[in-house]
C-alpha cells in the first residue's frame, strides 16, 4: 500500500497562491496516475487534477483550468499542486490520490472516478477568504 502525505495547506486571501505537496512512499514515476481531489463542507468530493505518467496526460476540472498546475517533483516521490489566483470557492480539504497498483486501474476517461484511486492521503485544508 502506497502511503501519501499532503502538506502546504493554509489560509490565504482571494487572488493569492499556495503550493500543495504530496509525498509518496514510492517513486511517483512508478505510478500510473497521481491526482488531487477536494471536498468542501456539505459537498461531495470533487476531482481537481490528475496526471498520467506514461504516456503523459493531464486533466483539470474546468473551474481550476489555467489557475492550478499539477507537476511531478525532481525528487521523484513528490507531486505538487500549484494553485494561483485562489478564489473563496476553492476552500476545501485537498486530498492526494494515486493509482500505483499493477495492473493499473485508471485511464483518462475516468480520471474523476475516486473509486479507481487505490491510495489516499489524509488531506490538507485550504481556506481562501474574500
Amino acid at each position: 500500500q502506497v502511503q501519501l502525505v499532503e502538506s502546504g495547506g493554509g489560509s490565504v486571501q482571494a487572488g493569492g497562491s499556495l503550493r500543495l505537496s504530496c509525498a509518496a512512499s514510492i517513486s511517483t514515476y512508478n505510478c500510473n496516475a497521481m491526482g488531487w481531489f477536494r471536498q468542501a463542507p456539505g459537498k461531495e468530493r470533487e476531482a481537481v487534477a490528475t496526471i498520467f505518467t506514461d504516456p503523459f496526460e493531464e486533466y483539470y476540472t474546468d473551474s481550476v483550468q489555467g489557475r492550478f498546475t499539477l507537476s511531478q517533483g525532481t525528487t521523484k516521490n513528490t507531486v505538487y499542486l500549484q494553485m494561483n489566483d485562489l478564489k473563496p470557492e476553492d476552500t476545501a480539504t485537498y486530498y492526494c490520490a494515486a493509482d500505483c497498483i499493477d495492473p493499473p486501474r485508471l485511464f483518462g476517461g475516468i480520471w474523476r472516478a475516486a473509486g479507481y484511486y487505490a491510495s489516499w492521503g489524509q488531506g490538507t485544508q485550504v481556506t481562501v477568504s474574500s
